[in-house]
């Protein structure tokens, strides 16, 4: 296992462990971090991010498939939770992407179906409205005010 796997190796254990602090280390101080919900994070946005996460209080995280060379790196991972907003359990399937520098994160993209999510997470709401831009929209919005209160 070479240096940048055991990164993306460390990473995902501190989230299984709920240890922020560990996986918010793995950031460079530039890093941006984009997903469905939360896009173009700076690093203080993304270590309050985890943060937030790492708070819930059933989150089971689940990881495989590393692999990482000295740029970049891969990572598929599932989170199950229940989404506090409506009390309904989440299983989210995520393919995460990483850029490299210096042993630290710089860019993670995590990619994962909003419609799928939006459908376990919103129920009917979610299943009629989760393809539009509209919902998307508004859950990024309400997402981002949360972590502003993380901050």
């Amino acid at each position: 296992m070479n240096s940048n796997q055991e990164l993306i190796t460390s990473f995902y254990r501190s989230f299984q462990k709920k240890d922020y602090k560990t996986m918010q280390e793995c950031y460079a101080d530039t890093a941006i971090f984009t997903d469905e919900v939360f896009v173009n994070l700076t690093a203080t946005e993304v270590k309050a991010m985890w943060k937030m996460l790492c708070g819930n209080p059933d989150l089971k995280i689940v990881f495989s498939n590393v692999v990482a060379d000295e740029n970049k790196g891969t990572a598929d991972w599932e989170a199950t939770y229940t989404f506090s907003k409506t009390n309904r359990k989440v299983i989210n399937r995520i393919k995460a992407d990483f850029i490299f520098s210096q042993g630290r994160i710089i860019r993670h993209t995590d990619h994962f179906n909003f419609h799928n999510w939006a459908a376990q997470a919103l129920g009917i709401t979610g299943i009629v409205l989760g393809w539009t831009t509209f919902l998307k929209n508004k859950v990024r919005k309400e997402a981002r005010k949360r972590l502003s209160q993380q901050q």
